[in-house]
């Protein structure tokens, strides 16, 4: 894989990677991590996840994605961050180490929806819309590369429900303000990336 894509212009590669369910999104990050860290020894990479195990279904999807990611990546270290990413950002993001975030879809949810409200509550718009704030400026002032993967979810029926089509407008912004701050998009559709930007 050509080293170059992790800069852009002299600058950190930040790579939003957009695709629905089953896509290859997180796939194409790991490949990337894994192209990140076979060049240079001195590299190190983390994935940053948002997922939570609240159901036995979830829980055994994010064991299954654990142990895939051990065999295809096995020196991708993992941070858990189910609401705090602009901090972990802030906190880990160097030039010789690749964070990639999996997946702003789950962690905007975890924000909106969160199975176990946060004491004391927040508005939840007011609360998500600062986070949001911090995180767009970490991802902008992060000085090593950047892979965000989302869903897209906009392309299908338009939900009944008002909390649904709130949440869909948020992931929708969410989107395009990542899209925004980074210097390469990519959708994902079946397994294959296009590239955006």
């Amino acid at each position: 894989m050509d080293q170059s894509i992790f800069h852009i212009d002299g600058a950190p590669l930040k790579l939003l990677l957009l695709g629905g369910q089953k896509s290859g999104k997180s796939r194409q990050a790991e490949l990337l991590a894994r192209a990140w860290l076979q060049a240079d020894a001195g590299r190190s990479a983390s994935l940053v996840a948002t997922g939570t195990a609240y159901d036995l279904e979830m829980h055994e999807r994010i064991a299954r994605h654990q142990r895939d990611r051990r065999e295809r990546v096995p020196q991708l270290a993992t941070l858990e961050a189910p609401r705090d990413v602009a901090q972990l950002l802030q906190a880990h993001s160097r030039p010789e180490h690749l964070l990639v975030v999996d997946c702003l879809t789950l962690w905007l949810t975890n924000w909106l929806m969160p199975m176990e409200p946060p004491t004391p509550a927040p508005a939840p718009a007011q609360a998500w819309q600062a986070q949001c704030d911090a995180f767009i400026a970490a991802l902008q002032a992060a000085t090593g590369p950047v892979i965000l993967v989302s869903n897209e979810i906009g392309l299908g029926v338009i939900p009944m429900g008002r909390e649904v089509r709130a949440f869909v407008d948020a992931l929708g912004l969410l989107n395009q303000q990542a899209a925004a701050a980074c210097n390469r998009v990519q959708l994902m559709a079946a397994g294959l990336p296009l590239q955006m930007k």
